[in-house]
């Protein structure tokens, strides 16, 4: 059974916390089955934007698991933010969670929670 979008993202922001990151929701998509991307902002100040995995990703073994891929790289965050806005016209369910100095954070996002 896969978790809800909700679910998953309080799991993964706690998880955050516990490595001593920062981790806020900035938008609350759709409970059961919103899309989630995460931005990742390291001390540098360069930004990393994760989107779901498309399905060719997915492990038949594990097909319950949320999968997450490097979406778009920068030092302008402002690029980001207008890719988010054209994916929000496109999906308006989807889910942003915003992580700040937290090394482990791209490990933890296709852990398995």
């Amino acid at each position: 059974m896969r978790l809800t979008s909700e679910f998953w993202v309080s799991a993964f922001m706690r998880r955050i916390r516990q490595a001593d990151g920062f981790a806020y929701l900035v938008r609350r998509g759709a409970t059961e089955a919103g899309a989630i991307f995460i931005k990742i902002r390291d001390r540098d100040g360069h930004f990393d934007l994760y989107m779901p995995a498309p399905q060719s990703e997915y492990d038949p073994e594990r097909a319950d698991e949320r999968r997450f891929i490097l979406y778009k790289q920068s030092d302008d965050e402002q690029l980001l933010n207008e890719q988010l806005e054209k994916e929000l016209r496109f999906d308006p369910d989807l889910w942003l969670v915003e992580v700040e100095d937290c090394t482990q954070a791209a490990e933890l996002l296709n852990s398995g929670l």
